[in-house]
């Protein structure tokens, strides 16, 4: 009971942050908010590695995948989505960015040798970018228009974290998870806040609004550090097939949110649209579970190669 808590609250902590990115956004502009949302997350973290004494990989491959990790999964896509979300609604991004499943799908399938694209999670891919073709066509309907640049911006954010999967499984499986988490937020700490200071864009502190103010410190503290507690304890507790379900509830979080707050509009396309995609999530997951037959007993397998 305790860990379906934490799966309920992880979901909506990770869905809320689309609401506080657009509540933040026009104010402090996208860069400086990254800047300072990971800076925050990257000294707790820091802190953390320090006091529980968590050593760096020594190999040379695992250190270079860190670095990637830290750019490609931290850095550039937080700057997307918050860039994208000057433009696009907050409940739209949230659903846009559960596309995050079908982008691992791609690149895994270029990378990974045991994780090729058969005939259904092909239709499942299929289904998926049918859903975001729909989303993508209300950029006509001058009721709601969300841009094609800011929807694309979020998309790309998507792919950053699914390729960034696939190096994280390849090269990093033999990580601490704990310690992959903190030098990635690191990492991309020091990127965005020096790609920050070389804008010469800064906002003024003083002119923030306090719902800007704690919007950012929120999504920094709670949205990213202590989301990342959460979450390791769950895969810890359940493992990560189990865990990545929290994938579903984040776009009915984030619409929802939306609409509540921002009084975005909720219509038939954007319902169509997340539908499919959260169905092409499952039907690429999909596994059918065989049955044994009565007349021959299972072998043992001591690996565990049959496990989900």
């Amino acid at each position: 009971m305790k860990n379906w808590g934490m799966f309920c609250l992880l979901g909506l902590i990770w869905g809320s942050s689309f609401l506080l990115i657009k509540i933040a956004v026009d104010e402090l502009g996208p860069l400086p908010l990254v800047a300072v949302r990971i800076g925050l997350a990257a000294l707790f973290m820091g802190a953390f590695l320090w006091l529980t004494r968590r050593a760096l990989p020594s190999g040379r491959t695992e250190r270079l995948a860190l670095v990637f990790v830290g750019v490609m999964n931290t850095a550039v896509p937080f700057t997307l989505i918050t860039w994208g979300e000057q433009d696009i609604d907050s409940g739209l991004a949230t659903v846009l960015n559960a596309t995050v499943p079908l982008f691992t799908l791609v690149f895994a399938h270029a990378a990974l040798a045991d994780e090729r694209i058969t005939p259904q999670k092909l239709g499942g891919l299929l289904v998926g970018f049918a859903g975001v073709a729909i989303l993508a066509s209300r950029d006509a309907e001058s009721a709601s228009p969300n841009p094609l640049g800011g929807q694309a911006a979020v998309l790309a954010a998507s792919a950053c974290y699914g390729m960034s999967v696939v190096v994280i499984r390849r090269y990093l499986r033999r990580v601490d998870p704990m310690t992959t988490a903190g030098v990635s937020l690191i990492v991309g700490g020091i990127v965005i806040v020096a790609a920050t200071l070389a804008s010469g864009d800064l906002p003024d502190p003083g002119a923030l609004s306090a719902d800007t103010v704690l919007a950012v410190v929120t999504l920094g503290l709670l949205n990213t550090v202590v989301a990342y507690f959460l979450f390791y304890h769950l895969i810890d507790s359940w493992g990560a097939t189990r865990t990545s379900l929290v994938t579903y509830v984040m776009p009915p979080v984030g619409v929802t949110l939306g609409a509540l707050f921002l009084d975005e509009a909720v219509d038939s396309k954007i319902v169509t649209g997340a539908a499919l995609i959260l169905g092409a999530i499952i039907l690429v997951n999909w596994r059918k579970r065989q049955r044994p037959a009565l007349a021959v007993p299972a072998p043992t397998d001591p690996s565990g190669c049959c496990a989900d």
